[in-house]
């Protein structure tokens, strides 16, 4: 989803704000909605307060790790040799220990990569225990890259959990300050990633505080592999990977704005085929993400367990099988009952995986906000495929299953509430005790993609008391991520927002919580968050 000024306009004419919108094109979001100047430069220049250069090397991209299972973690680098246009294969060694020193090597191997990967290297490391923390580090080229640390899924009875849950990280509208915010907290038991972890525009054209590599529009493999290289040079995404393993799933602008299975809004008939498109994304995707690889790169759908306290099942509402999304309100599409949004394959999976699950809770990630919000009928999200939602409400209800936490990305904006069919219909839904209320709903805001502007955030929020009772907690304008907290007893958000992110440097702050107990499928709001864990493993 990209929020432009088009939709900013019509946000501020549903409140009756006449508000100031900082100048830009009619169909680019405001460049800097926070204020201040942006710093425009070459890509990684570093930043403007003489900050660290950007890295050289053959890693310059540094380490990550994802997917973890009980007994097995993807690893994942990038190398760079000199002359990547004349290079063959380069063999890589990869290890993993049990410590900081590597005095005891758990595993090791060697693979060999080259150009036709974009010199990408991805193993799995198999025979781990559950629960435990590892470290690994690759040599190639005479050199040794930064050493990581991942830890792999747990079995059997677990008390606590920990994720951070981030989305949407637009390079040219800012800094990763919420990166930072993640690589620094050493408590988590991984990251959860809901999409556009690029984004496809050419420089200018949607956010201008950074530049990035290429300088026009990603089109092919090679665009978007260089988007890529030049997101992985950044030092806060670098270190939010080196630190914890992540488990990911993308939404459309790993391909190209407003996405569906067929085409998307930003994709133009000039600009080639949509079909090739559409795979050099996903191929692209697939090197430089530390997910395991499928037989079908385009089958994104998945899930982990985490003993009996978690099952994440990871969703792709956006690309394997999405109908078109409709005009508008009126379009007659809305009400044909076969119209799909995961597809009848992978909404049957879904039931599945919901229906058997014998954890605590479901933990579902996906790309776009499931709630009806009267206030914001969006096509992109569930609520153009109405019957999609109401055959998923039908599954929890049917079933009588408690627990679902459904997180949610795309929106640039920070909102919790309960998942109710008709939340503004009182004898459907209570918002006080949540009666009527099938799961929840907590939805990530954006990195440093935008949101509302503050002014028109600010005059919203007696509008979505008035108008979402299912809302329980929610910040439209700032950015960040939140923490998931979990234990048998209750689920827990916490969102960590920051100012602005046109700067380098910027603490973070708690921008609010909710929780819901076991059992109860409805939110209410928490004053403080869960403290950091104590004595958790040590970075390396």
């Amino acid at each position: 989803m990209k929020l432009t000024r088009r939709d900013i306009l019509k946000a501020a004419g549903a409140l009756g704000v006449a508000a100031a919108i900082p100048g830009c094109g009619d169909d680019d979001a405001p460049a800097n909605p926070d204020g201040g100047t942006p710093d425009a430069g070459p890509p990684d220049a570093g930043p403007p307060d003489g900050g660290p250069p950007p890295p050289s090397g053959p890693f310059r991209h540094g380490v990550a790790s994802g997917d973890p299972l009980a007994d097995a973690v993807i690893l994942w680098t990038r190398v760079t040799p000199e002359d990547p246009a004349t290079a063959g294969d380069v063999v890589v060694q990869w290890e993993l220990a049990s410590d900081t020193a590597f005095a005891t090597i758990v595993t090791s191997g060697m693979f060999t990569t080259n150009a036709a990967r974009d010199f990408t290297v991805k193993v799995e490391a198999t025979g781990l225990s559950a629960a435990s923390t590892y470290y690994y580090r690759f040599t190639a080229l005479s050199e040794t890259s930064v050493i990581g640390r991942t830890k792999t899924a747990p079995t059997g009875s677990v008390a606590h959990l920990r994720f951070a849950v981030a989305a949407c990280a637009s390079y040219a509208h800012g800094y990763y300050l919420g990166y930072r915010g993640i690589g620094a907290r050493l408590d988590l038991d991984a990251v959860l990633f809901l999409g556009d972890y690029i984004y496809e525009y050419g420089n200018g054209e949607y956010g201008s505080t950074r530049a990035a590599d290429p300088t026009t529009e990603c089109l092919t493999l090679s665009d978007y592999r260089r988007r890529y290289a030049c997101h992985r040079l950044d030092a806060d995404l670098r270190e939010a990977h080196r630190q914890h393993p992540w488990i990911t799933t993308w939404d459309d602008h790993e391909v190209a704005d407003n996405s569906w299975s067929g085409g998307a809004e930003n994709h133009q008939p000039e600009e080639g085929s949509y079909a090739d498109r559409k795979a050099a994304g996903q191929q692209a995707y697939s090197e430089w993400l530390p997910l395991r690889d499928q037989t079908d790169r385009a089958k994104i759908w998945r899930s982990f367990g985490y003993g009996n306290l978690a099952d994440i099942i990871v969703l792709d509402s956006r690309h394997w099988a999405r109908d078109e999304q409709a005009t508008g309100v009126d379009d007659p599409t809305l009400a044909s009952p076969t119209r799909q949004l995961l597809g009848a394959d992978q909404e049957a999976w879904l039931t599945e995986r919901l229906t058997t699950s014998t954890a605590q809770w479901k933990l579902v990630a996906q790309q776009v906000v499931m709630s009806p919000f009267a206030l914001f009928f969006n096509t992109d999200a569930w609520d153009g495929y109405p019957a999609a939602r109401t055959r998923l409400f039908d599954v929890l209800e049917t079933n009588a299953l408690d627990d679902v936490v459904v997180l949610t990305g795309d929106i640039h904006m920070s909102i919790a509430g309960d998942l109710a069919r008709n939340p503004t219909v009182p004898a459907e839904y209570d918002p006080l005790t949540g009666a009527g209320s099938l799961a929840v709903e907590l939805v990530a805001p954006g990195i440093s993609s935008p949101g509302l502007t503050r002014g028109i955030a600010m005059a919203q929020e007696s509008l979505i008391r008035a108008n979402a009772p299912q809302a329980k907690g929610w910040n439209l304008w700032q950015r960040g991520y939140f923490v998931l907290d979990l234990t048998p007893a209750r689920a827990q958000g916490d969102w960590f927002l920051v100012p602005d992110v046109i700067r380098p440097t910027g603490a973070e702050a708690f921008g609010f919580g909710v929780s819901t107990a076991t059992g109860a499928n409805h939110l209410v709001a928490e004053d403080t968050p869960v403290p950091s864990g104590a004595g958790a493993p040590a970075a390396p």
